[in-house]
């Protein structure tokens, strides 16, 4: 009866297949990550296809991750969350069927288009204009829709994680328009409005925004809805939460030029990024403390909700992830990292750490209620959550370590004044690490794997292990 009750009162058929999707994406994104992972360290896996190369694989990948995965993620959680805090069923059904089969027809065309060499080569930004035209388009009915539920609410205030929603669907809008506008020559070829230095300066502040609003600010949103609903505790402080917002909004805007240390971009726009960027751990920090002292009084529940484990160690990730970053924009440590795996490995701290693991843990938490039941197993979202961890510290571990020596290889120079390596001795010496990211990244797919199996049968399984109460179930 209360299972009923829910369903006549929210929109969440919908929800359910942009769960299940995120899931098959994060698998499938994970995959292709693996593969061109291994490239690195075997050429011979290319088989001289050109559609098999690193260089066409490695944009599929990461559109596959960031906006199949993350995208159906963060569709999921909104829709899901925005409905719970505001006590609206969705302002339009229609309209988000119309994001979730648009946002899947852009990746299926991502899909084919990637592969053959179709692309703007804009990092995160390489699909053609009209596939841009169809992001736009799907990304305003999302955002739109997720608006006007919020707008018809019940609740007096609007909750601070669709805050956050919020701000990543109006950042990413302009930041997508603008970096993307281009003068088609072709029905599958275009050149950027921007030119040199103006095109690389837009292009990271596109780049690093993608991270700090799509990557960070929307799966903040996630955090700080399911972290208090999983701990079944008030988030620590309300107040601190609606800072580390406004710190967010206003300060990551501020921060791409970092990407362009010792570049033709002007000296003070880069000492401005790293000047910024620096200042932004003090906020970045207060949210994750925020998240983890939720669990004050509670902590006794990570030793058997698997599930919380996940969100918990999510937001150690993004604390290191958001102390490193600013660090290695530091002009002194970026001489060093600039172009080096170090940043490889920084991106997936963040990546696999922070964003595919509170990922997992909002997506576990919405099935259990969406088909009022409990995981099929428990034990299988332990298992995942070890595989994530420890495939994540050996596949970033493996980084650094690469990184770090690439740099200092590059810049030693013997008693002549001449370097001491060639790139040829550096690029040989990086071969056991590239084995060992291969391996850390087919540990992390092999708990996609799991998790998908675990939650194809949790659905499957569903009416036969029904939730411990209604209570529960519809918290």
């Amino acid at each position: 009866m209360a299972t009923a009750q829910v369903e006549e009162k929210y929109n969440f058929e919908v929800v359910r297949w942009f769960t299940v999707a995120a899931v098959i994406y994060l698998v499938v994104g994970t995959l292709v990550g693996v593969y061109i992972a291994s490239e690195l360290a075997w050429p011979v896996l290319n088989f001289d296809i050109a559609e098999l190369t690193f260089g066409r694989l490695r944009p599929l990948h990461t559109n596959a991750v960031i906006f199949a995965f993350g995208g159906c993620t963060l569709m999921a959680t909104a829709f899901y969350s925005v409905q719970r805090t505001c006590g609206v069923p969705l302002w339009s059904n229609g309209l988000a069927w119309f994001t979730f089969w648009g946002w899947n027809l852009i990746i299926v065309a991502a899909v084919i288009t990637l592969p053959l060499g179709i692309t703007q080569g804009k990092e995160y930004a390489e699909l053609e204009w009209p596939i841009d035209l169809a992001i736009a388009v799907v990304w305003l009915a999302y955002s739109i829709n997720f608006f006007m539920t919020m707008m018809k609410r019940k609740t007096s205030h609007i909750y601070v994680s669709n805050w956050f929603f919020l701000g990543m669907m109006v950042m990413i809008t302009y930041l997508h328009v603008v970096n993307s506008l281009a003068i088609p020559v072709g029905l599958f070829k275009s050149y950027s409005v921007f030119s040199g230095v103006q095109d690389a300066m837009i292009q990271w502040w596109w780049g690093h925004n993608a991270v700090g609003f799509y990557l960070t600010a929307g799966f903040l949103g996630i955090m700080y809805y399911f972290v208090p609903k999983q701990a079944n505790r008030p988030v620590f402080s309300y107040r601190l939460s609606v800072i580390h917002f406004w710190a967010l909004m206003f300060g990551y805007v501020w921060l791409g030029a970092h990407h362009l240390q010792y570049t033709a971009l002007p000296d003070w726009t880069g000492s401005l990024g790293a000047a910024v960027s620096l200042a932004m751990i003090i906020p970045s920090w207060g949210g994750a403390v925020n998240g983890m002292m939720t669990l004050s009084g509670a902590w006794d529940k990570l030793r058997t909700d698997y599930i919380l484990r996940f969100l918990i160690m999510s937001l150690a990730f993004y604390a290191m992830s958001v102390f490193e970053g600013p660090v290695m924009s530091v002009k002194t440590v970026n001489a060093l990292s600039h172009y080096t795996d170090w940043t490889i490995g920084h991106v997936h701290s963040g990546a696999l750490g922070w964003v595919a693991m509170v990922a997992a843990g909002g997506l576990y938490h919405m099935v259990e209620r969406l088909w009022n039941t409990r995981m099929y197993s428990s034990s299988l979202v332990n298992m995942h959550f070890w595989m994530a961890t420890i495939g994540t510290v050996i596949y970033i571990t493996a980084m650094w370590v690469s990184g770090i020596m690439q740099g200092l290889m590059w810049r030693d120079y013997d008693a002549f004044g001449t370097l001491t390596y060639t790139f040829a001795e550096s690029v040989a010496a990086m071969h056991p690490y590239y084995a060992m990211r291969a391996i850390g990244g087919l540990i992390y797919w092999a708990g996609g794997a799991v998790m998908l199996y675990n939650v194809v049968m949790t659905i499957r399984t569903a009416s036969s292990r029904p939730a411990v109460t209604a209570a529960t179930a519809n918290a």
